[in-house]
């Protein structure tokens, strides 16, 4: 198989071809997403919630971030690596640029995400005018957990959903490469998705972007707590970790996945 890059998930978005991405923290998990056929491995900063135990994503490093990128890019082959920019790693365009170096020269990483608002069309522009590929996270932005009250379902009112349209379309033309939405309605991630050229993907967002997300170890069942409703445990039927991920990648492939019990309206 080719190894997946920004243009092969523009053709699939084009072909109306769904395209599927898991977190990963490490060589041997990059490994089993890559050879399952995932095509978007993400380095999220969950890994301060699910690997480290902390109760946020906000004390995470830049040096933490460039280190399991590191393990990461180690462990695939194929797959595009998308990593998280860490809370205030990225407060000004020139801090953007000097941190998005360090996860792709020292780290390995293909693309780096950053929790957007509409505020930051320069950061994103000045990453895209130096090369830098960049995908835009709105919604639900966990390293705003402390400002928004909580995880909460963002982009139900009109006003905020129209709000949100307008950013997606603004990062879109500032020159994002991907958009991903977290915990918004099915419809309102449905009409960004149809408004932008660029791959939307969705976690919590409903069937209608291009491609998914989950965080890994939801998806195994194994993460401490309540499971996200908009997540689904793909291990016990699947009988191994390999297994459960190639289940996950063929459900969301032939649109079975996430189904209406996962939406989060």
């Amino acid at each position: 198989m080719s190894n997946v890059t920004l243009s092969t998930l523009r053709r699939m978005k084009q072909a109306g071809e769904k395209f599927t991405s898991l977190t990963a923290y490490d060589a041997a998990f990059a490994h089993v997403l890559d050879e399952a056929g995932v095509e978007v491995l993400l380095v999220g900063d969950s890994l301060g919630m699910v690997v480290q135990g902390k109760d946020t994503t906000l004390p995470v490093t830049m040096d933490e971030m460039v280190y399991h990128t590191q393990m990461v890019a180690r462990g695939s082959r194929r797959a595009l690596v998308m990593t998280d920019m860490p809370f205030l790693s990225y407060a000004t365009p020139p801090q953007a640029l000097a941190n998005a170096a360090r996860l792709m020269k020292e780290g390995g990483a293909h693309c780096v995400k950053l929790e957007v608002h509409g505020g930051m069309v320069d950061t994103v522009k000045h990453l895209a005018d130096y090369g830098v590929p960049v995908c835009a996270h709105l919604g639900l932005l966990p390293q705003t957990v402390h400002k928004l009250g909580g995880y909460k379902v963002q982009g139900r009112d009109s006003d905020s959903a129209n709000e949100m349209i307008a950013c997606a379309q603004a990062m879109a033309h500032a020159g994002a490469d991907l958009l991903l939405l977290e915990c918004v309605p099915s419809r309102l991630a449905a009409e960004i998705t149809a408004a932008v050229d660029v791959p939307v993907i969705g976690i919590g967002a409903g069937p209608d972007t291009d491609g998914q997300v989950l965080v890994l170890y939801d998806m195994l069942g194994i993460t401490p707590g309540k499971r996200p409703k908009f997540s689904m445990d793909f291990l016990p039927p699947a009988g191994s970790i390999a297994g459960a991920v190639g289940a996950y990648v063929q459900a969301v492939k032939e649109k079975r996945f996430p189904g209406p019990e996962h939406c989060v309206d």
